[in-house]
């Protein structure tokens, strides 16, 4: 592990959030051509440009840095937690809880946005944090929480969400189950600054309570044992990275619905870079994160324009081609050492 010193850590995160910030301007004026300064010289005026530019393209790729930087960096504390290099966001079923309540507020027909709230983003939240409680519950009868317990207990509880949710995509009609694939391959159709309002403060405080926990997390890779004799109270540490990670996890599915590999190809990438030191590895995976997924769907909605392809399909057309090459280059080292 390299030594992490200020001015890396300050030149690291600062040339991410530089390239953060051109990819979210250029991003913003990809699509149909606009007049930008009829749009700045028309502020708040009825303006087809101003519409097209502050009510559309801006709350979609600020949306899309913020659901990037909120499962990148969980997917990092998911890995560390349950010390595996595969774990993801959705590997203890907040996805699953997410979509349930997303599928169940759709089957009801409560996909109409009113006074600016989307019922079906508070059921895909409620969803998630009832798969969150389910999860925990199981895993910690006895109050501690074992590694293999929570995943354990993760996937049971992602399987019988799953099932529940497949059972009312089954019987819904053909309207409500075409509306149902579409929320569940993931994307960010007519999102809004209101959308932008409820996640932003669930994930920033999220970040900073898993940044806080940087130093845990470095001695929680050594194992449980080593970490404990450092002075880490390792059973508070798992149970409020758990917590954490999840409930950032939960406000990004219910405003995006589940975007896969975000949370996997970002921390594997940044690990090369800036190597495991948590304390550098969080902070970049978050901003890279944000830079990754809002590329990702700004070509999910020109690719094929004027029609869109669903940025799930986007993220895991460049995780698989990712880690084949992630698998080819450690057979690479392992047969060279």
């Amino acid at each position: 592990m390299k030594p992490l010193t200020i001015q890396r850590w300050l030149l690291t995160n600062g040339l991410l959030l530089a390239l953060l910030a051109v990819t979210l301007a250029v991003c913003a004026c990809v699509g149909v051509p606009i007049d930008l300064r009829d749009a700045l010289a028309n502020w708040g005026k009825p303006n087809p440009s101003f519409d097209i530019l502050f009510r559309t393209r801006i709350p979609r790729v600020l949306l899309a840095a913020v659901v990037g930087a909120a499962l990148a960096p969980a997917g990092v504390v998911f890995q560390a937690l349950l010390r595996n290099p595969l774990a993801d966001p959705y590997i203890l079923g907040v996805s699953a809880g997410g979509s349930l309540g997303a599928v169940t507020a759709i089957a009801l027909g409560l996909d109409m946005t009113f006074l600016g709230i989307s019922p079906v983003s508070l059921y895909t939240f409620a969803g998630a944090l009832l798969a969150i409680a389910l999860v925990y519950a199981i895993a910690r009868p006895r109050g501690a929480v074992g590694v293999n317990t929570l995943l354990l207990a993760g996937i049971i509880v992602s399987y019988f969400l799953s099932a529940i949710t497949m059972a009312i995509t089954y019987v819904s009609d053909p309207y409500q189950s075409q509306k149902i694939l579409r929320w569940l391959m993931g994307g960010l159709y007519l999102v809004s600054f209101q959308d932008l309002a409820r996640s932003l403060p669930w994930v920033v405080a999220g970040f900073v309570a898993m940044f806080a926990l940087a130093r845990n997390l470095n001695l929680l890779t050594f194992g449980e044992e080593s970490a404990l004799q450092l002075g880490v109270d390792v059973e508070r540490t798992k149970k409020v990275t758990f917590v954490v990670a999840s409930l950032v996890t939960a406000a990004a599915v219910s405003v995006s619905g589940p975007i896969g590999f975000v949370g996997l190809i970002v921390p594997h990438a940044m690990r090369l870079i800036v190597g495991p030191d948590h304390r550098i590895l969080l902070p970049a995976s978050f901003l890279a994160g944000g830079l990754f997924l809002t590329v990702a769907d700004t070509l999910a909605r020109r690719l094929v324009a004027p029609t869109e392809i669903p940025v799930g399909v986007i993220t895991a057309l460049c995780g698989g081609p990712f880690f084949i090459w992630l698998l080819y280059r450690r057979q690479k080292r392992a047969f060279v050492s």
